[in-house]
């Protein structure tokens, strides 16, 4: 039985998608609800799961061709795995310009030393410039798996110095005074990060303060407190619940800057979402976490690391970065000393934390060492007066450098 494999049905706020990845091909086995294919929006990676135990007949779109919401990408045939089509068929019409521009030698690859090879086999064996007759095939009637072909190649790379050789051959036949360049499409997400980061720098009148803390009275804190922290919240106490507390007390007072700017109209939230900038491998992602007026310390630690783990896996869903009523981000975890963030449209302020760098600062008239961070916070100065920035982030200090000051909200 064929059935359709379509795109998933995309929120109203995205338009349509890029298949990113196809991780089984036409004639390779998979299991039901095994992932076979990625689609890229320009916010989120949404995966799409084999519907029963069979293979992939078809592929109608292939990697980097734009889909539409519920739009058919591809055929899959149900039955045992048994059923995988042999490795010869050129059926899948999605490939067809890539097998026409492959080299005559990657069209007689199945065929040499008369190994067989499954399609997922053939495609990273020539990739690789693998010869599959010096590959064993552990499949059925001696076929060439992809794991073989993988094993292979692992099995090259570890043998040290001799694998590095290879590697180093296409370099040592670039011409003198030859430039190499690779070219790569900006995939979706980056592109849509590029477009919105450019707005912001268009349509707000961005400015941005800074000010230091201390950050020795948080350290001790945490110090003092982190083991039973764990014994009981099961989770470590960071850095990041702190400032998302203080913010969130800062907010209150300053609702200008818990504001949004919607055409002509500034709205106010009575509420504190307030978003984690992320950096991924597919490019900065800002989940939310909803309410944190009303989460505590571990509640926010656990969110953190739950969107952190989301966002690596490319598991994050439009629903986890909708809406926000301010942003922080961290560059210090990559050594950032101080920066100027760029605002996170249509919010009108974002706060940067930077790296505790050990500092001589002068205290009641002596000298002291002190763990101190540089903070900024850009905002648009159509919505917030230079003023109340500068207050704000005063406040944010002032809670980060005595915590008491949070829970007894002074």
């Amino acid at each position: 039985m064929t059935t359709e494999i379509k795109a998933p049905v995309f929120p109203e706020s995205v338009a349509e998608g890029t298949v990113a990845t196809w991780h089984k091909q036409p004639g390779e086995a998979c299991s039901r609800d095994e992932l076979i294919v990625d689609i890229e929006t320009d916010k989120v990676v949404l995966e799409v799961v084999a519907p029963a135990d069979g293979v992939i007949e078809e592929i109608v779109k292939a990697e980097g061709d734009t889909c539409e919401s519920g739009e058919v990408i591809g055929k899959f045939k149900e039955g045992a795995a048994g059923e995988s089509k042999p490795a010869e068929s050129k059926s899948d019409s999605s490939k067809e310009e890539k097998e026409e521009e492959k080299s005559d030698k990657s069209e007689d690859a199945p065929a040499s030393g008369d190994a067989i090879l499954s399609p997922a086999a053939r495609k990273l064996a020539e990739e690789n410039d693998v010869d599959p007759a010096a590959v064993k095939g552990t499949g059925k009637d001696g076929r060439v798996t992809k794991e073989d072909v993988q094993n292979h190649i692992d099995s090259k790379k570890s043998s040290g110095s001799s694998a590095s050789k290879p590697a180093a051959a296409p370099e040592a036949n670039v011409a003198p005074g030859e430039r190499p360049e690779k070219r790569v499409p900006m995939t979706r997400l980056r592109a849509s990060i590029a477009k919105r980061l450019v707005e912001a720098q268009q349509t707000a009148a961005m400015l941005t303060t800074f000010n230091e803390v201390n950050m020795a009275p948080i350290m001790e804190l945490r110090k003092q407190y982190q083991e039973s922290f764990v014994k009981r919240h099961d989770i470590k106490l960071g850095f990041m619940s702190f400032f998302a507390k203080a913010a969130t007390e800062a907010l209150k007072r300053f609702p200008a800057v818990n504001a949004s700017i919607d055409g002509n109209d500034m709205v106010y939230h009575g509420y504190q979402d307030i978003g984690v900038a992320v950096s991924t491998e597919r490019g900065l992602v800002v989940p939310v976490i909803r309410d944190v007026d009303a989460l505590g310390l571990a509640d926010i630690e656990k969110k953190i690391v739950e969107y952190g783990t989301k966002a690596k896996g490319g598991k994050l869903g439009i629903e986890d970065m909708t809406g926000g009523t301010f942003t922080i981000t961290n560059g210090g975890i990559f050594g950032s000393l101080i920066s100027t963030p760029i605002l996170n449209p249509p919010q009108t302020a974002i706060l940067g934390m930077h790296k505790i760098q050990e500092r001589p600062m002068a205290v009641n008239g002596k000298v002291e060492i002190l763990p101190m961070m540089y903070l900024a916070l850009s905002y648009d100065h159509r919505m917030i007066d230079g003023k109340d920035a500068v207050q704000f982030l005063v406040a944010i200090k002032e809670m980060l450098e005595d915590p008491a000051r949070i829970l007894l909200d002074v």
